[in-house]
């Protein structure tokens, strides 16, 4: 039996460039755009894209969970890149985690063992 496991994930935003700044200056990711209604991005294990959709519901994607080794200085820049947190940090078996809301209101947590 093969595995399956994720290879892409794309997330509905309004602002593009406010989306693509956030991410950028939180996490380090790079964007390609494609047209203006698409931008692919890359975070050195993933990839993923955004499309623009002006009737987007906010926090209305799956979570997506981030790994880090430095779980206080993401939400740092979390908060410092125009996010919010959603959910303070919290523990659970395995490690901790906290969630964010982007500048588009897409919620994503972020953990760390």
């Amino acid at each position: 039996m093969s595995r399956t496991s994720i290879n892409y994930i794309e997330f509905n935003c309004k602002r593009i460039e406010v989306i693509k700044a956030f991410y950028s200056n939180a996490f380090g990711w790079t964007f390609t755009d494609y047209g203006d209604d698409y931008a692919a991005f890359e975070d050195g294990a993933l990839s993923g894209g955004f499309h623009r959709n002006a009737e987007a519901a906010a926090g209305g994607n799956p979570l997506v969970v981030l790994h880090t080794k430095d779980l206080e200085g993401i939400q740092d820049k979390v908060v410092a890149a125009g996010g919010t947190i959603s959910v303070d940090i919290f523990s659970f078996p395995g490690g901790k985690r906290f969630h964010f809301a982007d500048p588009d209101g897409n919620v994503l947590a972020v953990w760390s063992e």
